[in-house]
C-alpha cells in the first residue's frame, strides 16, 4: 500500500507540473506521497527521520511548501519543497 501512495504521489506531483503547477494536484501529491511515506517506514520512524536536530531546517522548508501549496501558492511552494528535500537528503 505504502509504496503505492508513494508511486501515485509523485504521478500527481509531477503530472501537476506538466500542468502548469496545478495546485490541487499537486496538493494530492504531496498528501499521498508523506502517507505513503508513513505507511512504508512507519508513523513513528518518520517522525523521526524528519525532526531530527540538524534535519530541522531542510523539515521547515519542506513541510513549509506543503502548507504553501495547499495554499494555493503552487511555484513559490515547490521551489520550498525542493530546497527541504535537497537540505534532508544530502
Amino acid at each position: 500500500i505504502g509504496v503505492g501512495l508513494v508511486g501515485f504521489g509523485l504521478f500527481f506531483i509531477l503530472f501537476g507540473m506538466l500542468l502548469y503547477f496545478d495546485s490541487v494536484l499537486l496538493a494530492f501529491g504531496n498528501i499521498l506521497f508523506l502517507s505513503g511515506l508513513v505507511f512504508i517506514i512507519g508513523f513513528r520512524r518518520t517522525f523521526t527521520f524528519f525532526f531530527q536536530r540538524p534535519k530541522l531546517k531542510g523539515t521547515s522548508f519542506f513541510f513549509g511548501g506543503v502548507l504553501i501549496v495547499l495554499m494555493r501558492w503552487p511555484i513559490l511552494g515547490m521551489l520550498l519543497e525542493a530546497y527541504g528535500f535537497v537540505t534532508l537528503f544530502r
